[in-house]
């Protein structure tokens, strides 16, 4: 009787919470978000003509030489959201090292001679990360400019423009959104070629 009794009770706890925790309140919490913070909640996308080019929240990856390059990526298919994460290398792996020194003579073609920003050259924890620190952004500038065949002080005002200070004035660090200087350089200055 008693064991029953225990098993009816263990059910019956497992429904209620089964509901409460795995659809009311997962559902109360999307409606909210859905409320108050509707383009956070739905990953801040970036539209262009009626079109979805992309999440201010997701890195993409940019080769053309009229735009500027985001960081490398970490996930097996480059900037894969749904395969987010870091290499998981220590900084005494080989495979981490060697990647690091062709990402850097790389970058140096761009720009030979001048100090080649860290974040052009190793992936950020998620592999995904949408940001440039300033320098990274400035470091670009020539190539762009050669490119777009405009002056490199137009393409540094829009890095300028374009740079979010830290958040709320001392969380984190400066840094340039790729994929939103890239939409103003489209905007703004003679297309790539």
């Amino acid at each position: 009787m008693h064991l029953a009794r225990h098993l009816r009770i263990a059910l019956l706890m497992t429904a209620v919470t089964t509901v409460l925790l795995g659809v009311v309140y997962p559902l109360t919490m999307t409606a909210i978000a859905q409320l108050l913070f509707p383009e956070q909640a739905n990953g801040q996308l970036i539209a262009r003509n009626g079109v979805v080019v992309g999440s201010r929240l997701i890195g993409q990856g940019f080769s053309r030489p009229g735009y500027f390059h985001a960081r490398p990526s970490a996930t097996s298919t480059p900037y894969d959201a749904a395969n987010s994460g870091g290499s998981q290398y220590g900084p005494t792996n080989a495979k981490l090292i060697e990647t690091v020194r062709a990402n850097v003579a790389r970058a140096r073609t761009d720009n030979p001679g001048a100090p080649v920003p860290v974040d052009l050259v190793t992936a950020s924890a998620s592999g995904v990360d949408p940001h440039l620190t300033p320098a990274a952004a400035r470091f670009q500038v020539p190539r762009v400019a050669r490119a777009r065949g405009v002056a490199p002080s137009d393409v540094e005002a829009l890095v300028e423009a374009y740079t979010e200070g830290r958040t709320f004035g001392f969380l984190g660090e400066a840094r340039v959104n790729v994929l939103e200087l890239n939409l103003a350089l489209d905007a703004t200055l003679v297309s790539a070629r």
